[in-house]
């Protein structure tokens, strides 16, 4: 309590004093008369005359001293010695003489002397409306919590008013407001103010309320005081937290840095203290990977990454967030925090190849859907959006299809399995991101066979040589076709064809295999019988259908040293040639004796004819030419030269086992006269014995052209489809010197071949110890028609 609490109660004390004490005289003295006057009336103002209502002599009053003798200490009243008159002395307060006493009476003790005469006279101060009622605080601050119910009471100060009786405190007026109003209760004599709830309070929209309370007396006019008061409306926890935003939505990349900000949420509470201190949590029915994918400050409300974002895992995420108070009970809110991720382009496309069949036939039709193909691509957007190709010069082409990032595999071109029997083509999809991300895919494709290839041959026609004499059943000869198909379809058979006709005829002596395509002969041939003939194979595949071609071979029976030379002249007799020339003695040196004629059936080698002396008398005689067997004279004869000598002459072929045969001629010397007769004798035996030789030397050079020539003119025939290399030409030479010549000529690949008839020419040469019947000649297209051998070959 401050000073002037202490002052008001010093003058409580002293009011309490005084108002004893006047009590004490009232008890004791009793008033004579008794004065009526108003407070604060001007000094000099006349109460009454007391002399007179006294009944005492007005004139003598002086002498008697009349006086008052209590109370002078305040000397509010004084009265006339002269007139006997009470009047104001000095100002009179009611509330500083009395109080709160009512009545104020004041008992004046007047003395009046010689003789001693004691008077009681009482003066009652009346009451005026001179002061207002008054508060002792001059602002009364009241707590209510706002939880507070209506009609709750709160007792509010009194007013003080000096004043007594009516012109005290009557009424408390209350400033006009919405939530409260007053109450007055009687206490004794007191009026007692209450302050009376009539709503409840609400501290979110008003925190305080100002009010002012009227304090009004019953004075008139009516004083009044007037008192602040003011309501601090004490929070309780009655405002749940409330969000900014009732849902948050906010877009992030994925990939992006753990602990980075994604938003922070924000919540307000009105509420004061720990009633409006709120605090985050995440829902408790959240999937348990929220919590390992984002962390929540409880404090703030950021919401950060706290582990790897993926958007192909999630692209949203929906986070429920509470926002609770710290008050009791708590009170809480929810809000929605939708998290959407933005794609990056993080992922390749996926290829997913469903082949119909990793095997297409080669006869398949454009068009046809070989393999469906998906592609995925985790990303969104135009990360997602891919762009397929293949690779390129295939015959496939991709389709897309009705619906995104689905394709069909189709064949564009028809197929060749034999050109290209297997495809790897790469698939490549692109995705429309930046950087572009791509994803290859290879798909394997096996072209399978249909029987669409006939059956090769390497050549056609195939020229065969067949050695004579070959044995009857062996193999001799393997015909091959290939087919560029596959298995079956390339799975040969071949058979020969048995036609009617002179040339095919031939075939029903040959068998062939019908697996591995080996000719084997059925009879041996001999080549002085038969020199060439053709037949054709046919190579047939086991496709559905069968596909087949054939070939033609032309055989050629190749000469073997299977007949011995024969010796046309002399004639043989008795299985041996012998003849007897006669010469003069005179002839001169390199006279023709006579001339041994010889014919070997075989050709080439085999039917060259070499002569030679085997035996003679006289070596220095006679000398035979070794190639036309011509036997002359080396020297002229002398007398001492015997009359008869005898040449034993050898004839052998060059085959590789030679054969010969042998001729005697005995050469007897005449006289010129006996010559020149036997000559005429001889001469006519000699002309019929030629024309014998003649005419079966015309049947047997007539029989063999014209097999040559049918020979030939086959062949031309055969070889004019066939390139230069492989082109065969005959010529035939029937130029004959003492020997019997004939050959054909022709061409295989780059060499040359001849074969040499029974006999050749004069100008022919060979290199002796040939084993062959074939003469390989040097490339002279311009050759003439003599048979000179180059070089031999074995065939």
């Amino acid at each position: 309590m401050g000073a002037g609490g202490q002052r008001r109660g010093v003058q409580s004390w002293w009011v309490a004093l005084r108002l004893s004490l006047m009590l004490n005289c009232v008890e004791q003295v009793s008033a004579q008369i008794k004065y009526s006057i108003p407070e604060e009336v001007k000094v000099g103002t006349i109460v009454g005359n007391v002399g007179k209502d006294l009944g005492l002599d007005i004139s003598s009053l002086e002498e008697r001293r009349f006086r008052i003798v209590s109370g002078t200490e305040d000397a509010q009243f004084e009265v006339n010695q002269n007139s006997g008159v009470l009047y104001v002395h000095k100002n009179i307060d009611r509330e500083e003489l009395c109080e709160s006493v009512s009545p104020c009476l004041m008992n004046l003790k007047m003395v009046a002397e010689n003789p001693m005469e004691v008077h009681y006279v009482g003066v009652e101060i009346i009451d005026v409306n001179d002061n207002s009622p008054s508060f002792q605080e001059e602002e009364k601050i009241l707590e209510i919590y706002e939880s507070t119910l209506p009609g709750r009471r709160f007792q509010l100060p009194t007013a003080r008013d000096p004043d007594v009786v009516v012109n005290t405190v009557r009424v408390y007026k209350l400033n006009h407001n919405e939530y409260f109003s007053v109450q007055i209760r009687d206490r004794a004599d007191d009026k007692v103010p209450f302050l009376v709830l009539q709503k409840s309070l609400d501290r979110e929209k008003h925190h305080e309320h100002k009010l002012i309370l009227t304090a009004v007396d019953g004075g008139n006019p009516p004083r009044s005081g007037t008192l602040n008061v003011t309501v601090i409306v004490l929070d309780s926890n009655d405002n749940h937290p409330v969000f900014s935003q009732e849902v948050y939505s906010v877009t992030i990349h994925e990939n992006v840095d753990t602990d980075t900000t994604v938003i922070k949420v924000e919540a307000t509470d009105v509420d004061d203290g720990s009633n409006g201190n709120i605090e985050y949590f995440f829902g408790g029915e959240l999937d348990h990977k929220i919590y390992d994918m984002f962390s929540l400050d409880k404090d703030t409300g950021e919401i950060r990454v706290k582990s790897e974002i993926d958007f192909e895992k999630a692209d949203v995420y929906k986070l429920d967030v509470h926002a609770t108070d710290k008050g009791q009970p708590p009170m809480s809110a929810d809000c929605i925090v939708i998290i959407k991720v933005v794609d990056e382009n993080d992922n390749k496309p996926e290829i997913e190849v469903t082949s119909l069949s990793n095997m297409v036939s080669e006869d398949s039709k454009p068009g046809t859907v070989v393999s469906l193909v998906s592609i995925t691509d985790k990303d969104a957007g135009l990360n997602g959006k891919v762009i397929c190709s293949l690779s390129e010069n295939v015959p496939f082409e991709l389709k897309p299809s009705f619906q995104d990032n689905m394709y069909s595999l189709v064949l564009k071109h028809r197929l060749d399995r034999e050109s290209v029997s297997h495809y790897d083509i790469t698939i490549t999809a692109t995705d429309c991101g930046q950087p572009p991300l791509s994803a290859f895919k290879t798909l394997s494709i096996e072209v399978s066979d249909v029987n669409d290839n006939i059956p090769e041959f390497l050549h056609n026609p195939i020229e065969l040589y067949l050695v004579e004499n070959n044995v009857a059943g062996n193999p001799i000869f393997s015909i091959t076709a290939s087919d560029k198909d596959l298995n079956e379809n390339a799975a040969l058979t071949y058979h020969i064809v048995r036609e009617e006709g002179s040339q095919v005829k031939m075939a029903t002596f040959l068998n062939i295999n019908s697996d591995n395509g080996h000719v084997s002969a059925l009879k041996s041939f001999d080549f002085e019988t038969l020199k060439t003939f053709k037949f054709q194979v046919v190579a047939t595949d086991s496709g559905t259908p069968s596909l087949s071609s054939n070939v033609t071979v032309n055989v050629f029976i190749l000469d073997q040293n299977d007949n011995a030379p024969v010796i046309l002249y002399p004639v043989s007799s008795n299985g041996s040639a012998e003849g007897v020339e006669e010469i003069p003695r005179n002839v001169n040196a390199g006279h023709l004796v006579t001339k041994v004629r010889a014919y070997d059936a075989d050709i080439g080698y085999n039917g060259w004819l070499l002569f030679s002396l085997q035996q003679v008398t006289d070596h220095s005689l006679f000398g035979l030419d070794r190639y036309t067997g011509q036997i002359r004279t080396l020297r002229s004869f002398t007398e001492t030269d015997e009359a008869e000598h005898k040449l034993v002459i050898l004839v052998k072929d060059n085959g590789n086992v030679s054969l010969s045969a042998t001729a005697t001629v005995i050469v007897k010397l005449v006289e010129p006269k006996e010559a020149f007769a036997a000559s005429d004798v001889k001469s006519s035996a000699k002309d019929d014995e030629g024309n014998d030789v003649t005419f079966y030397l015309m049947i047997t050079l007539g029989s063999v052209s014209a097999l040559f020539l049918i020979s030939i003119v086959v062949l031309i025939a055969m070889q004019c489809s066939k390139t230069t290399d492989y082109t065969s030409k005959y010529l035939q030479d029937a130029n004959y010197d003492g020997t019997l010549c004939h050959s054909i000529q022709y061409r295989s690949g780059d060499k040359r071949y001849m074969l040499v008839g029974p006999r050749m020419s004069i100008g022919s040469t060979i290199v002796p110890g040939s084993h062959a019947n074939t003469l390989v000649l040097p490339d002279r297209r311009g050759t003439s028609g003599e048979c000179t051998v180059m070089e031999n070959e074995d065939t």
